[in-house]
């Protein structure tokens, strides 16, 4: 019982720290983008594989992880489209409301869903998909109800779907294929996800914003103390 008490804090206090993480993600990008007139979401995406590879690397050389050697195939076809996903996902937060943002994030499930029952044939009950179509209706609300909403805005929170389903869907494939973790599998892949975003990032940043990120004025809040 003692184990599986200390089992369940553990992973309890896992999911708070990741909801806590994601969100304070969010409204910083957020604050950077609209308050702080920092428009350059891509280059920005970029910037955080940077710095995921970097503390990824910190914990496997303290061993908290094993690094798991993936074939450069499969490494760079993840890394292309969980990059593009990422980027279109803070591209859509830099054009809507963090509401709507966070309302293109839910819907990614019951897409994800639909896509596996479509393509791969796997059933899911009745409860889940009960459970969906409200998720669903919510999301539908929360569109309408967007004073916020705009066509630019809209299109990329799509893209941002369509690319985050399918890579959800190939990592999970990927993960089974290969035997390894979603911590293996993103060591392996931040590299090629950060070097896609950081030279596509300023030419992307352009032409959606019409500003170049090399002309930005840095401020220490910006770039860090």
């Amino acid at each position: 019982m003692g184990e599986m008490s200390s089992f369940r804090l553990g992973v309890i206090g896992a999911l708070f720290l990741s909801v806590a993480s994601s969100v304070s993600i969010v409204i910083c990008n957020k604050a950077l983008m609209s308050n702080l007139g920092f428009p350059f979401a891509t280059t920005l995406t970029s910037w955080h594989l940077i710095v995921t590879f970097c503390t990824l690397h910190a914990a496997q050389r303290f061993h908290l992880f094993e690094s798991k050697s993936i074939d450069m195939k499969t490494v760079m076809l993840f890394g292309i489209l969980n990059g593009v996903s990422i980027g279109l996902l803070n591209l859509s937060l830099g054009f809507n409301s963090i509401g709507f943002y966070q309302m293109t994030k839910l819907a990614i499930i019951p897409f994800t869903v639909l896509l596996e029952t479509l393509f791969l044939k796997k059933q899911f009950s009745q409860k889940i998909k009960l459970s969906l179509l409200v998720l669903l209706g919510g999301v539908g609300i929360a569109s309408v109800t967007d004073l916020q909403l705009n066509f630019v805005g809209t299109v990329l929170s799509l893209l941002a779907i369509m690319t985050t389903c399918v890579g959800q869907i190939l990592t999970n494939t990927i993960q089974k294929r290969l035997n390894v973790s979603s911590t293996q599998l993103l060591y392996q892949s931040a590299p090629f996800q950060a070097a896609i975003l950081f030279v596509s990032g300023p030419f992307v940043d352009h032409f959606l914003t019409k500003k170049n990120v090399f002309a930005y004025k840095y401020s220490s809040i910006v770039s860090g103390p």
